[in-house]
């Protein structure tokens, strides 16, 4: 029997068993609010010594010592940051990374609200999106079979114009900008531009980077579009591509399931499925700046009509612009309400 090829396995083992590994560790927290500066650091597992380490939050360099940084971080949106540290130790070099969320500095304003009017609403309406625009409502239905667009008169409750989805499609919000209706679908990954006049489709667009359609508004510059999730997407009105995004936070944790949305006096203003909610969000940052709890308002309507709890929620937001007036109303609701936020 021959011991060479044993006895060479051996040495190659005890040779990588010696091999001095390096095991880099990044130390900042998980969770940060923006008004705490942020401190970062590299350490070796073992204590193994470092030449130095040069610092970056996404693409922004950080300055700092040899193994640790300060970085005011203010200015950053919320949501999730990659924390990347580029280490220099024996003539190499190694990079690692770690996720931290910026979460809003403060806690969000609580409002409740005082009705001013209420007006009828069709109960078969199932409410994904709403609008006022030049005295009349513009609401987007869901469901598929019973999708549509729709222009109402507000005090009566009547549809004057109306056009139907294809049966395949899952409709969601809407809103309008120069001069024509735009419109989700839910998971088709589809939207629709028509003309707001004849409500003839004139084309569609594909989502680019979120995989649902929710709800959508506009600042007058943008669209503004939520898939479901934290993010509010940005789009641009020509190309109708998602150029930019925020991740919506409050002080201690991400808000998901945004659904119906409406741009009001600079904020968006946000529904969140399954809860009669509207959060009030900062459109640069992502900072929940003001929640409105309307459970009493379905609690209202529930005295004249049966809803489902899990489905038959508040969603649909609109703003009348020139006499400033907020309009909500729900899935099913027989009723619009027109509403004051008062802050507690």
């Amino acid at each position: 029997m021959s011991y060479k090829p044993f006895f060479t396995f051996c040495i190659i083992i005890t040779l990588f068993s010696c091999k001095s590994e390096h095991k880099f560790i990044i130390n900042t927290p998980k969770k940060i609010q923006t008004n705490t500066e942020l401190t970062i650091s590299v350490s070796e597992k073992n204590n193994k010594p470092i030449d130095s380490v040069q610092f970056s939050v996404d693409d922004k360099k950080v300055n700092g010592n040899l193994t640790s940084a300060k970085l005011k971080i203010n200015d950053f949106k919320l949501g999730k940051h990659q924390v990347t540290a580029i280490v220099f130790y024996e003539n190499k070099t190694s990079k690692i990374t770690e996720t931290v969320y910026f979460l809003a500095d403060s806690a969000p304003e609580i409002y409740t609200y005082k009705i001013i009017n209420t007006y009828p609403h069709d109960r078969e309406a199932y409410t994904q999106g709403l609008e006022f625009f030049n005295g009349f409502l513009y609401e987007g239905t869901g469901k598929k079979g019973s999708s549509s667009i729709r222009k109402v008169e507000l005090k009566t409750g009547k549809v004057l114009q109306q056009k139907d989805l294809s049966e395949q499609y899952f409709g969601e919000g809407i809103t309008i900008f120069n001069g024509k209706l735009y419109q989700l679908t839910w998971q088709a990954g589809i939207g629709f531009v028509y003309d707001l006049n004849t409500f003839e489709q004139e084309k569609s667009f594909k989502y680019t980077k979120s995989r649902e359609g929710w709800g959508l508004t506009h600042n007058g510059e943008k669209l503004i579009k939520t898939d479901g999730t934290e993010f509010i997407w940005f789009l641009n009105p020509e190309t109708l591509v998602e150029e930019s995004y925020i991740e919506v936070y409050t002080n201690e944790r991400k808000v998901e399931k945004l659904n119906e949305l409406e741009y009001v006096n600079g904020l968006i203003y946000a529904n969140i499925w399954q809860q009669n909610t509207i959060l009030i969000v900062n459109p640069n940052s992502g900072k929940v700046e003001g929640v409105a709890n309307l459970t009493s308002l379905k609690t209202i309507i529930e005295k004249e009509q049966k809803l489902d709890d899990a489905d038959e929620v508040l969603n649909g937001i609109a703003f009348d612009k020139e006499n400033n007036r907020l309009f909500v109303t729900g899935k099913h609701w027989e009723k619009l309400y027109e509403i004051v936020l008062i802050k507690k």
